[in-house]
């Protein structure tokens, strides 16, 4: 099991997060929190996805995940763990769904990867979509909210605050950490 102080030799264990989005970098946190206890460094970085700004496939957005984390690294190269979160939506026969893809590199060279839950997004925030526009900004369209990808997200406005953005990405970051969690078993 990877614990701080084993991990760290007593130095600060640094996590950096390849977005300065307080839900992210909030979730982050919680999730090393959850899985490992004690105190964790963790700030986040403008890094850049190098996909769209709205992720249309599973693919493309797994993508964006990893090229979050790696850019993260190579803006701060000096942690312990590097990680991107990225939302996107695909589309099957049901309809258009949204859900998050998170990356997680440690300094040792081992990575993980984890998705969130899936829920399928309403007609008028599909339509928004597929004219162009962001998830975010269709959601603050249609709930006449503002900046709601910083806060509840569409999980948060569609469950009307039953599961937040932040407990939402939670979860799958506290999966992307199993291996961590597991060294021997997930052995590279």
């Amino acid at each position: 099991m990877l614990t701080k102080k084993a991990d760290t030799q007593g130095t600060s264990t640094r996590v950096v997060v390849g977005s300065k989005n307080p839900v992210k970098v909030g979730c982050t946190r919680e999730a090393f929190f959850q899985a490992f206890g004690g105190e964790w460094w963790v700030e986040g970085v403008d890094a850049h996805s190098g996909i769209p700004a709205q992720p249309r496939s599973e693919s493309e957005t797994l993508l964006g995940a990893r090229n979050r984390a790696t850019h993260a690294k190579k803006l701060l190269p000096k942690a312990d763990f590097w990680v991107g979160l990225e939302g996107g939506v695909d589309e099957d026969r049901v309809g258009m769904y949204a859900f998050a893809w998170i990356f997680v590199m440690h300094r040792s060279g081992k990575c993980s990867q984890s998705k969130t839950g899936t829920f399928y997004l309403p007609p008028p925030i599909v339509a928004l979509i597929r004219e162009g526009m962001e998830l975010g900004h269709a959601d603050d369209l249609v709930f006449q909210a503002q900046n709601s990808k910083q806060q509840g997200g569409s999980v948060g406005l569609l469950t009307q605050g039953l599961v937040t953005r932040e407990a939402y990405y939670q979860q799958a970051m506290v999966l992307a950490l199993i291996p961590f969690l597991n060294d021997t078993l997930y052995s590279t």
